[in-house]
C-alpha cells in the first residue's frame, strides 16, 4: 500500500482477513446474513483494543461517567427524540427484480464509474491525465480490475464541461434530498448497475429495527439505533452523580442497530455495530472549554461546507485554534473534541495523509445538530464517515423534558440577585380552566414556555384581533385552541431572580468503531519486501490483538520449561502471548504466520537459551533481531508495549543478532 492511493489488493486483504478469522459473516454455514459479522479471536481483540484506548483517552483523561443503558427502547422514547420521524435513507427500487438501493449511493456509484471510464479512455488514448482529472479513487487500466460498485467501468470518454458537473455533485453527494437525487436519477439516466435496470424515484425507509415489548406485544419498542437517549434520560441522576457541578460528560461504549437499505462493503455498512459515545453538557451561553489551550496548536485536514458548496473536495489545513477563532468551527468545545478525536486516530494507528474532518452540509444536518463534522478515513472504498462530532444543541433534553415533564436542567445561583423586567403570562383561572377543560393545563405550559417573541405576537394578536390561536403537537392534548383577552393577561413585569436556570447543549463525538478497524486493517495491510506472498500488518503495539509470539527454534525437549516460563512472565505483566510451538513448520514460516497476525514481537527459545539464559527478540516490521538474557527481553516487551521505550531505542543500546530464521523455506 503507498501512502497516498491505498493501491491495496483488497482480494488478498480480505482471504487474510477471513483466513486468520479477524471477521467473518454471521451464520455462514446457512448462507449467512447480509450485514452481520462476527470477529475471531484476532478481530475481537483488536477491536477490544481499540476500545480500551478510546475509554483511557476520552473516559478516563477526561474524568468522564461511564454508563451502559438498554438496547430495548420504547417507542415513545424514539418518537419523541424525532428517530420513529427522521431517521430515515432514501431508497429505490429496481423497476425489473425488485432489489433495493440506497439512492445517495446509486448515484455516486454510478457517477465515479463514469468518470473512472473517462480516465480509462484518454489513457488508451494516450492523453496525459493530471491528478485533479478523475475522482478521489482513480482507475487503473487493468481489465480484471474494470468493475466496481457502480457497474462496469466502460471506457467512455467524456466532454469536459461533464466531468466538471459530475466532481460538482459528487463534491457535495450528501446535500441532496429525495427529489435532488430523483431529478439526478433522471437526468443522467441512472440505473441499477447490476441490472442494467431502471429504478424508482427515492422513498423513504427508516432504518430501526422494531419489535414489540412484553407478551402482550402492546408496547412498541426498537433496538437503539445509538447509545445517546440512554445517556439523555438519565441526565438528572448524572448531574446529581457530578455533585450538580457543570461542564461534565457521559461516556458509554455499546451495541447499536440499523436496519441498512443494502449493507455491503464488509464492516463498513453493517446492521449491528458497536458505538463509542461521549455526550458533554455545556453551557449554551458559554461553549469555551477549560483545555482548549492545550490542543489549539494542532493542525487538522479540514473540509469546511463553503468548500465543498463550491464543487471542491480538497482539505484546508488549519490550526483548530485559528478554526474557532474564525468561526469555520462553532465554538471552543466543538474544536477540542475534534482534536482529540484526531490525536486518537493518530494513536491507533490511521495514516494523517489519509484522514480529513468533512463539515455538514445544511440538508444533510441531523435533525438534532446546529453543526457537525465528521472524521473521514480514506480507504480503498473512498472516504469513509468513522466518526461524528455533533453539537446537538439543546434538543433532546428539551423534548424529553416536554413530554414526560421532568425537569432535565441544571440549576445555577447567581453570585448577586438579577433584576431582569421580561413579558410574562399569567392565567385567568376562573376563566380559563372552564373554557378549556382538559387541554388547560397544557395550554398553561406552551404559553408559559414559549419565548418573549411569540409572546408579543399572541399579545398583538389579542389586542387587534381580539383572539388568538395556540397549536398543541407532542402532547395528551393536540390540536388549536382559541385564547382570548379575558383568559389571560399579557404584560411586562420586573423580577428579581436568584437562580439561573438552563437546559445544556450537548456536544457529542461518536464512533463508530468498526469502521475505524477495517480502515486499521486497511491501512495497516502490508507485502514483504522481495516476497509478494508474504502478508503483515503493522499495527501499533498498543492496538495489536496480540503483543508477543513466544515460539522454540525446534521441538527439542529443553526447550519446553523456559518457553512456558517466558509465556507465564509476559502474561503475569499484562502482556497477551501467544505460544507457537508447532515444531513441524520452520521458524521463518511460524514468524510469517504471526506477522499475518499484525504480533508486534517474538521471542525465540534456543539451544542458546538452555546454556545462559538468554533469548532473542524480533521486531515485526524490520525483522532484526537482538540478544539478551530473559528478564532483559520480557521488561523490554513490557516497555515496547506500553510505550515508554520503542524499537528504535532497544537497537541504540543492543547489538543485532545475524540470522536468516526469516527465511520460510
Amino acid at each position: 500500500m503507498t501512502d497516498s492511493n491505498l493501491n491495496i489488493d483488497r482480494a488478498a486483504l480480505d482471504s487474510l482477513v477471513l483466513k486468520r478469522f479477524f471477521y467473518a459473516q454471521s451464520f455462514s454455514i446457512y448462507n449467512g446474513v447480509a450485514g452481520l459479522y462476527d470477529f475471531g479471536p484476532t478481530g475481537a481483540a483488536l477491536q477490544q483494543n481499540l476500545i480500551s484506548l478510546w475509554r483511557q483517552h476520552f473516559v478516563i483523561e477526561e474524568d468522564m461517567l461511564e454508563v451502559d443503558c438498554s438496547i430495548m427502547t420504547p417507542a415513545e422514547v424514539l418518537k419523541t427524540s424525532g428517530h420513529v420521524e427522521k431517521f430515515a435513507d432514501w431508497m429505490c427500487k429496481d423497476t425489473k427484480d425488485g432489489s433495493v438501493m440506497r439512492a445517495d449511493h446509486l448515484v455516486e456509484a454510478v457517477l465515479e464509474a463514469r468518470l473512472e471510464g473517462d480516465i480509462l479512455a484518454r489513457k488508451m488514448a494516450g492523453v496525459s491525465i493530471s491528478n485533479e482529472a478523475g475522482p478521489a479513487t482513480a482507475a487503473k487500466p487493468d481489465a480484471k480490475k474494470n468493475k466496481k460498485k457502480g457497474g462496469p467501468i466502460a471506457a467512455t470518454r467524456l466532454e469536459d464541461s461533464v466531468i466538471e458537473e459530475f466532481k460538482f455533485i459528487l463534491a457535495q453527494i450528501d446535500n441532496y434530498d429525495g427529489q435532488g437525487l430523483a431529478d439526478l436519477i433522471t437526468k443522467y439516466d441512472i440505473r441499477n448497475p447490476d441490472t442494467g435496470n431502471t429504478v424508482t424515484a427515492p422513498a423513504m425507509f427508516n432504518l430501526m429495527f422494531e419489535s414489540s415489548i412484553g407478551p402482550s406485544g402492546n408496547m412498541k419498542g426498537y433496538l437503539r439505533p445509538e447509545t445517546a437517549q440512554g445517556q439523555f434520560v438519565n441526565f438528572s441522576r448524572l448531574l446529581d452523580f457530578n455533585n450538580q457541578k457543570m461542564p461534565f460528560a457521559s461516556a458509554m461504549v455499546g451495541r447499536s442497530f440499523r436496519n441498512e437499505i443494502a449493507p455491503r462493503q464488509g464492516l463498513l455498512r453493517v446492521r449491528e455495530f458497536t458505538m463509542a459515545e461521549v455526550e458533554h453538557y455545556v453551557d449554551p451561553q458559554n461553549k469555551d472549554h477549560p483545555r482548549f489551550s492545550e490542543v489549539a496548536h494542532i493542525e487538522l485536514p479540514l473540509l469546511p461546507s463553503q468548500v465543498q458548496l463550491d464543487g471542491k473536495a480538497t482539505p484546508i489545513m488549519m490550526r483548530i485554534g485559528d478554526a474557532v477563532a474564525s468561526g469555520t468551527v462553532d465554538n471552543q468545545t466543538l474544536g477540542y473534541f475534534l482534536a482529540r478525536i484526531y490525536l486518537y486516530l493518530m494513536a491507533v494507528g490511521i495514516k494523517h495523509e489519509l484522514l480529513r474532518f468533512r463539515q455538514h452540509l445544511p440538508n444533510e444536518m441531523a435533525h438534532y445538530a446546529t453543526d457537525c463534522w465528521d472524521a473521514e478515513i480514506k480507504t480503498s472504498h473512498g472516504w469513509i464517515e468513522c466518526v461524528g462530532c455533533a453539537d446537538r444543541s439543546a434538543y433532546d433534553l428539551t423534548k424529553h423534558a416536554a413530554y414526560t415533564k421532568e425537569k432535565l436542567c441544571v440549576r445555577e445561583s447567581y453570585p448577586e440577585p438579577l433584576v431582569i423586567v421580561k413579558l410574562v403570562c399569567e392565567t385567568n383561572s376562573k376563566v380559563f380552566g372552564p373554557k378549556l377543560k382538559r387541554a388547560a393545563k397544557p395550554v398553561q405550559e406552551y404559553l408559559e414556555s414559549l419565548p418573549e417573541a411569540d409572546l408579543t405576537a399572541i399579545q398583538s394578536k389579542l389586542s387587534k384581533d381580539g383572539k388568538a390561536t395556540v397549536v398543541l403537537s407532542g402532547t395528551a392534548a393536540d390540536g388549536e385552541y382559541e385564547i382570548t383577552p379575558d383568559m389571560v393577561t399579557i404584560e411586562t413585569r420586573t423580577i428579581t431572580e436568584h437562580v439561573r436556570e438552563y437546559t445544556p447543549n450537548v456536544i457529542e463525538p461518536s464512533f463508530g468503531i468498526g469502521r475505524i478497524l477495517y480502515s486499521l486493517l486497511e491501512h495497516s495491510f502490508n507485502v514483504r519486501a522481495g516476497d509478494e506472498n508474504r502478508l503483515f500488518f503493522s499495527f501499533k503495539p498498543a492496538v495489536a490483538p496480540f503483543k508477543c509470539l513466544v515460539l522454540p527454534l525446534s521441538g527439542h525437549a529443553s526447550f519446553a520449561r523456559p518457553l512456558q516460563d517466558v509465556a507465564r512472565r509476559l502474561r503475569a505483566g499484562g502482556v497477551p502471548a501467544r505460544v507457537d510451538d508447532a515444531a513441524s513448520a520452520s521458524i521463518g514460516r511460524r514468524y510469517a504466520r504471526n506477522d499475518e497476525l499484525g504480533t508486534p514481537f517474538a521471542i525465540t527459545v534456543d539451544f542458546q537459551t538452555v546454556d545462559d539464559g538468554t533469548v532473542t527478540l524480533r521486531e515485526r516490521d524490520t525483522t532484526k533481531q537482538i540478544r539478551a538474557s530473559i528478564d532483559e527481553i520480557v521488561e523490554l516487551v513490557k516497555c515496547l508495549v506500553n510505550g515508554s521505550t520503542t524499537w528504535d531505542n532497544v537497537l541504540s543500546k543492543y547489538s543485532l543478532v545475524n540470522t536468516l530464521d526469516d527465511n520460510t523455506d
